[in-house]
């Protein structure tokens, strides 16, 4: 009995750690600065060691040339960024529904550090962002994380093409529905600030010498907060059934 690896095995877990790798990179709560690279290296090499025994079956035979080997590795390497991306990028929702909350509340101004987004932004969009990945966790989402790992051998196998169209179109739709829903989490907000604006205006023009600013304000605040308390629940629950139908597409 062999005391080390073959070269096919080291080619395998290669392969399989390509992969692996740029989803652990990428993917929301995992992937997030914040978390020390070893705990994600050693996660990621965990779920090498794991899978590698499983798709080796399918691994096709070493190439016999440099080119060969290296485009194999990144062509891991793209199918693993492309659904990470693609994963991460539903998260620009809650961020979305965070800034348009803050225009219309008059909170835009108060900046934070945003760790999910690897930046800055307002106060609330940070606060939603947090939330989100909180629910990620809470929910067992993160589950679903681990079986899109392990069904994009099935989706994408190592024999198949980097499907770049498709991840284009993909990318491109997933924008669209997270801004949409973006918008529509903030809903109740904005339709508050919508009439709150409308009922100013007209108090001021009835009263043209009446301080309305001082008095539109904070009350802009204290209400738009208020109702945003009353609706996370909702916001929370929307959020989370969508985001378990994207990830059900890869797992």
């Amino acid at each position: 009995m062999n005391s080390f690896a073959t070269a096919f095995q080291v080619y395998v877990a290669a392969l399989v750690f390509s992969r692996v790798g740029a989803m652990v990179m990428t993917m929301p709560g995992i992937g997030d600065q914040s978390v020390p690279p070893r705990i994600r290296l050693s996660f990621a090499l965990l779920m090498a060691l794991l899978l590698g025994p499983l798709v080796a079956n399918t691994v096709p035979p070493i190439p016999s040339t440099l080119g060969g080997l290296i485009g194999a590795v990144i062509h891991e390497i793209l199918i693993g960024l492309m659904i990470g991306s693609v994963l991460r990028l539903f998260m620009i929702s809650l961020t979305t529904a965070g800034e348009i909350i803050s225009m219309q509340t008059t909170l835009s101004f108060a900046q934070s550090v945003n760790p999910s987004m690897q930046g800055s932004s307002t106060a609330v969009a940070t606060f939603l962002s947090m939330l989100g990945l909180t629910l990620i966790m809470a929910t067992g989402l993160h589950h679903l994380f681990i079986g899109a790992i392990v069904k994009s051998y099935t989706l994408f196998p190592f024999t198949r093409p980097v499907p770049i169209n498709d991840a284009v179109t993909l990318a491109v739709r997933t924008v669209a529905q997270s801004f949409t829903l973006g918008v529509q989490l903030a809903a109740p907000v904005i339709v508050f600030s919508l009439v709150f604006n409308l009922a100013t205006g007209l108090v001021g023009r009835v009263m043209p010498a009446f301080q309305i600013f001082f008095v539109a304000s904070p009350l802009s605040v204290i209400l738009g907060l208020s109702l945003l308390a009353l609706s996370l629940g909702g916001i929370a629950m929307v959020w989370t059934d969508r985001y378990r139908e994207l990830l059900n597409v890869f797992s």
